[in-house]
């Protein structure tokens, strides 16, 4: 007989449901993919029953529910961080007690009633999900643990060890010093969305100069050798105020916040990049320190910080473990397989085998898939003017399409769980053009003219490319560009400020290379995804370039697109030119006239 654990994580941000099946992962998925409203915080119940389908149980077949999170101990924080701070905080107090009083003080029972459910309901704290999340679907049999977010409970950092079974943490850094909350206040304050925005951050921070970073550590931080470190309140707001920042805060970093979706300006790239140096300096500090308490030589790593490429692209190179697996869904979200991993493994004892080669995400593509026929059905019911190609086919003349500069929408198998667009949902460009970056990024993405995009290479080319040797199935890398692939810059040139240094072609691969010589690389191998990585193949001998430009199938302000459907509506509303979805190939040019907001399904009577 079968068992089946579901996870749930929600009510914070990225709400997630996870399956396991006697210990494997069946399915897991955000809420946001079927909403369509981005980070979407909601009970997570299309992406539950979504997970129920893919396995074709019912909930009542389920033996056990498990949330990532310990609800009454973070009630607990609030007050006491209330009560601390009060009358100043009674707004974000009143505000916040609403939401807990009518919804997430009765956690098991809105899971009860929502999916019909009456077997037990188990919590997890926060950081152990995080931790299990990372160590039991890793390669290794045992492994040093790392996860830093904002804050779980009381816990926003936390680090100790797996082995075989059981995940065991060693110490903690408690709320309200948290690396994930000062990089968000940054985020703040440089106009960005906090829990959304923080990567752009991190994508601003090469245009700038570390001029900061001296503030930031005279004066916020408190940091210790062994990377611990407590932060100065008085500058910070998130205590208890609606903001991240205050009027301190604004003094020592020269102005108040950046207004909202406004350019940046040199001191928010100076700001950005003196964040990421210090982030960078904390963790690299925090893993050295871990690896001299564990000796282990293995390292996972989760929590929202774990999603900070530059600074894993960092401890990859500068730090002490030989091997580092981050979870791919890092964040909030990949909590909900955490959950269920540890009813699995400690709750239960169920033993686990890893090979240490291969990881049990299956390369995070573990979202829904759509037949030939759905597909079909769903194009039609778009009135899409489509060609079927077919499969055997498709890697080589989608391939064709690129190296002639064309962008093409691809939508195949199963969608990536986790934040990152890993060759199932994409939109692919050709590497070598200087133009690839600024038309992908305005025309199609609609968004910030500085944000990189990532490279998807060849497992066995990425050297060729990059300084580096190890596998980065999940894009959560960033490497060098190798020397010899670079263009040097001229004495001109590198007197360029700011979004001025984007028009410099610094490789052979600009659209791919940032203007610090970098890129989030993703490796593919064959074996995981074998008709993306045909593709990319079918490229490499037309161009002698395996690797091709892979950004997600979104727009901005949108999530990641989940269905056919969703595909073709972001394709017709972009300037892309091509769609590959299933063995279909449709070309913007033969498509009827686009209206937004027209409904196919009213025109075409469907239920």
């Amino acid at each position: 007989m079968s068992g089946y654990i579901l996870g749930i994580s929600a009510f914070y941000h990225d709400s997630a449901a996870a399956l396991l099946r006697d210990g494997q992962i069946v399915a897991a998925a955000q809420e946001e993919r079927f909403t369509r409203k981005k980070h979407d915080p909601s009970f997570p119940l299309h992406a539950v029953q979504y997970c129920l389908r893919e396995a074709g149980i019912s909930a009542e077949q389920l033996d056990y529910v498990g949330f990532y999170d310990k609800p009454l101990l973070t009630f607990e924080r609030l007050l006491e961080t209330h009560l601390a701070t009060a009358p100043a905080g009674i707004r974000l107090f009143l505000k916040s007690m609403n939401v807990w009083l009518k919804q997430k003080l009765w956690i098991p029972q809105t899971i009860q009633r929502e999916l019909r459910y009456e077997g037990p309901v188990l919590f997890a704290e926060h950081h152990e999900s995080h931790a299990a999340s990372a160590f039991y679907p890793s390669p290794f049999t045992e492994a040093a643990i790392l996860t830093l977010d904002g804050v779980g409970e009381w816990t926003t950092t936390s680090y100790g060890y797996g082995r075989q079974n059981q995940v065991s943490m060693l110490a903690e850094i408690p709320f309200p010093h948290s690396l994930g909350l000062l990089y968000s206040a940054f985020t703040y304050h440089c106009g960005f969305k906090v829990n959304s925005g923080e990567y752009k951050l991190m994508g601003l921070a090469p245009y700038g100069e570390p001029r900061y970073v001296d503030r930031i550590m005279d004066h916020l931080i408190d940091l210790k050798e062994d990377g611990s470190f407590r932060l100065s309140t008085r500058y910070f707001n998130y205590l208890s105020g609606l903001t991240m920042t205050n009027r301190r805060f604004s003094a020592l970093f020269d102005g108040p916040p950046h207004p909202p979706e406004a350019d940046p300006t040199q001191r928010e790239m100076d700001l950005a990049r003196s964040c990421q140096v210090v982030t960078e300096e904390i963790v690299l500090r925090m893993a050295r320190h871990l690896h001299a308490e564990t000796g282990l030589t293995n390292l996972c790593i989760a929590g929202g910080v774990g999603l900070n490429c530059v600074a894993n692209g960092r401890l990859l190179r500068e730090g002490p473990f030989e091997r580092i697996w981050i979870q791919p869904a890092a964040g909030d979200a990949g909590g909900a397989l955490g959950a269920a991993y540890l009813l699995w493994h400690r709750y239960l004892g169920h033993d686990r085998s890893p090979d240490g080669l291969t990881d049990a995400m299956g390369g995070a593509l573990l979202g829904p898939g759509f037949t030939d026929g759905e597909i079909h059905e769903s194009l039609q019911q778009c009135a899409a003017v489509a060609t079927r190609v077919g499969y055997p086919d498709l890697p080589e003349r989608v391939a064709s399409l690129l190296a002639a500069g064309k962008v093409v929408g691809w939508f195949q198998g199963r969608m990536e769980f986790g934040p990152r667009a890993l060759g199932a949902r994409s939109i692919l460009g050709d590497p070598r053009s200087a133009e690839t970056q600024r038309v992908m990024n305005l025309k199609i993405k609609y968004r910030e003219s500085f944000r990189p995009f990532a490279p998807a290479v060849l497992r066995e080319h990425v050297s060729d490319f990059f300084a580096m040797e190890e596998e980065s199935p999940y894009m959560l890398l960033v490497a060098p560009v190798q020397q010899n692939r670079r263009i040097p810059v001229n004495d001109e040139q590198e007197r360029l400020f700011g979004i001025e240094k984007l028009r410099v072609p610094r490789s052979d691969i600009p659209a791919v290379t940032h203007v610090d010589y970098s890129a989030r690389v993703q490796t593919v191998d064959r074996a995981v995804n074998p008709l993306y990585y045909d593709m990319i193949e079918a490229f490499g001998r037309l161009t002698g370039h395996p690797l091709v430009v892979n950004t997600s199938f979104n727009v901005r302000g949108e999530p990641i697109v989940c269905t056919p459907e969703d595909a073709y509506r972001c394709f017709m509303r972009t300037e892309m030119d091509y769609l590959a979805v299933g063995p279909f190939l449709l070309d913007k040019n033969d498509q009827p006239e686009w209206h937004e907001g027209h409904d196919w399904r009213e025109e075409f009577a469907l239920d």
